[in-house]
């Protein structure tokens, strides 16, 4: 049995409470350009979706993200950075640290009004502090009214992918969608979750029945797979990427694009080997013009301080998957746009 526990205003609400100005508004019309054009073959710059696994906590995120920013105009002419304000967290068995949005305070109960709120404030101080328009997971399809606005990318995560309400919301939002891989890493259930996404669809959603048009920036992310045995198995190598490449194809996708996620089951969440699967897809990049073609970009876990803790005690670090610190990062940023 359901306990009904308080009424949650209407989007509509939490908006005007926390709206983006006309200057904000101008901001986020341009990093969407920016990031579209990387996507439709435009640009040649990469798109990095960069950021700690999960935003515990605004002060640090929002240290963090203010470094980004800096950073993003040292590299701004070879890739567009694009902060993880990851204000959902999926859990595997269902229970632990559930993210922001659910609990604005990570050891406290579940608030999910304030929760809203403080998400909302998040994804608004990171504009306002870098210039940066932020990222985050579309773990609930009904909760995305409450951010769509502020948001230049949204990911479905391996558990979500296959689901229909989620291609189907992916379908109606007017912004790139990043489609994982499942967790078993299976390749066709990821183009179709793309097909889906890009395709017209009319379905229930806010007590609504509703009709979208398709979203023809919706593409895979490849984040490995796990396989029988529970093991970790990478995806990120130029042949799957290839094979991926041939799917579209297939398919008759719009856009043909490939994120890599170089954390996950690419690197059996060994956070520094994100620095090594970035340098050998770059290197795979400069082999093959195909492969160049369709990766578009990375998605990397980090934050101030390296790897992760239990509880928040240490300002800046990761309690859920561990993280590059902060000098990695930048190490790892530059030599990609070395690279260029």
């Amino acid at each position: 049995m359901l306990e009904k526990q308080y009424f949650i205003p209407e989007p509509e609400q939490f908006v005007a409470e926390l709206p983006l100005t006309k200057e904000l508004k101008k901001i986020k019309s341009e990093r969407d350009g920016e990031i579209r054009d990387v996507l439709t073959g435009k640009s040649n710059k990469l798109l990095v979706i960069i950021g700690p696994c999960s935003a515990h906590e605004s002060a640090p995120t929002l240290e963090y993200i203010k470094r980004l920013g800096k950073l993003h105009e040292k590299v701004k002419n070879e890739l567009v950075i694009v902060p993880r304000i990851y204000t959902n967290k999926p859990r595997t068995k269902g229970v632990g640290y559930k993210g922001m949005f659910l609990q604005p305070d990570p050891d406290g109960e579940a608030d999910i009004i304030r929760g809203i709120r403080s998400s909302r404030a998040l994804h608004l101080a990171a504009i306002c502090e870098s210039g940066l328009t932020s990222a985050d997971e579309m773990l609930y399809p009904e909760n995305t009214a409450y951010v769509e606005d502020l948001l230049s990318y949204h990911a479905v995560g391996a558990r979500s992918v296959e689901n229909q309400l989620h291609r189907q919301v992916a379908s109606g939002i007017d912004a790139p969608v990043g489609m994982k891989n499942p967790m078993s890493g299976n390749l066709l259930a990821l183009i179709n979750s793309v097909y889906a996404a890009q395709s017209p669809q009319v379905f229930k959603y806010r007590n609504y029945q509703v009709r979208s048009n398709g979203n023809p920036l919706a593409h895979a992310i490849l984040r490995g797979g796990v396989d029988g045995q529970g093991m970790d198995v990478p995806n990120y190598d130029a042949e799957t990427v290839l094979k991926v490449a041939q799917l579209y194809r297939e398919s008759n996708l719009n856009n043909p694009a490939i994120i890599i996620d170089t954390n996950h089951s690419n690197s059996a969440k060994r956070h520094l080997l994100q620095m090594k699967i970035a340098c050998e897809v770059m290197q795979d990049r400069g082999f093959n013009a195909e492969h160049k073609a369709i990766v578009k970009g990375f998605m990397i876990e980090s934050f101030l301080e390296e790897g992760n803790q239990i509880q928040g005690e240490v300002f800046g670090k990761s309690i859920t998957d561990p993280c590059l610190g902060w000098a990695d990062t930048e190490r790892l940023l530059c030599d990609i746009a070395e690279q260029l």
